[in-house]
């Protein structure tokens, strides 16, 4: 735990899970204040019908060491959004000076297998609403607060540092629209004083990617059986503790308009996984998965 982000405000909007989750207790560890905004709570779950909570997430910032405070809030609800926006002016003065935007639910309208004219259309609409609409909401009601003061800082959580084929159309432009998002709002924000930028993990080892390969933290290996490209997963806190640091650093806008990658945050500010290690997914990608080598010539060892 330090104190770089202590009396700073940060707001993870989808911080019930994932890189959200990972993300918002790394700040919370650097002494930030998080408002931690998502739709699934101990009361109510969202569509994505899975167990984790905003709540946990909040209390999990505050055993890090910062102060967490759960808001439910749909994204896709301006009537929520506006309601996020008055609980941070009420209890926060008014001032957000990291803002985390890593909104998706989309996981369950994703269709990888079937051409794209042959889906339901309004299930590719959802996944678009869920992942893009989202970010365009948040964006609009928290940049005034983020720009209230020079300094901000904003985060569009992204996948992959280019655009490609991942098998679903719709996927692949939800991300590269965030991606954009990123990059416009980098010509945008320097003029009040703010960087932004887009930031993707590499293969992740999220809550939802151990229950698919029926695995835990602790016997993860166990799915390298199943998919040996597992063996360069990494947790959301690689990826969160990379952004904590970067939230700290006062040359911040150096960043500016990058779409960088885990790895390349944890190289550039020395620090590693929960694990002590730093796999270098963009070099396996690059020599494995799209290049010649096998995974036995390529030793994951060598690439953590």
């Amino acid at each position: 735990m330090t104190s770089a982000l202590a009396g700073k405000v940060a707001v993870v909007a989808g911080a019930t899970r994932g890189c959200g989750r990972a993300i918002a207790v790394e700040l919370g560890a650097s002494g930030a204040t998080v408002f931690a905004a998502g739709r699934s709570t101990r009361e109510r779950r969202s569509e994505m019908n899975r167990s984790e909570t905003i709540e946990e997430t909040a209390e999990l910032v505050t055993a890090a060491g910062g102060t967490g405070i759960p808001v439910r809030c749909d994204f896709l609800v301006q009537d929520d959004v506006d309601a996020l926006r008055g609980r941070i002016v009420s209890e926060a003065g008014g001032r957000v000076d990291v803002l985390i935007d890593d909104v998706w639910g989309g996981d369950p309208f994703i269709d990888w297998d079937t051409p794209f004219w042959e889906q339901d259309v309004e299930r590719s609409v959802r996944a678009w609403r869920n992942g893009l609409e989202t970010h365009l909401r948040a964006l609009h009601a928290l940049l005034p607060l983020v720009t209230a003061g020079p300094g901000g800082l904003v985060v569009e959580v992204t996948d992959g540092v280019a655009d490609g084929n991942s098998g679903s159309l719709v996927y692949d432009q939800v991300k590269a629209g965030v991606r954009r998002l990123a990059l416009g709002l980098s010509e945008q924000l320097p003029e009040f004083g703010g960087t932004a930028l887009a930031a993707t993990p590499g293969f992740l080892r999220s809550e939802a990617m151990l229950d698919h390969f029926k695995v835990t933290e602790e016997n993860w290996r166990d799915g390298i059986a199943v998919d040996p490209h597992f063996a360069l997963s990494e947790t959301p806190h690689l990826l969160g503790r990379g952004i904590a640091r970067l939230a700290a650093d006062e040359e911040r806008a150096r960043w500016n308009g990058d779409i960088v990658t885990s790895h390349a945050l944890a190289d550039a500010y020395e620090v590693d996984d929960l694990d002590g290690s730093r796999p270098d997914w963009p070099r396996w990608m690059k020599d494995v998965v799209s290049g010649g080598l096998s995974v036995e010539q390529a030793d994951p060892a060598a690439y953590r």
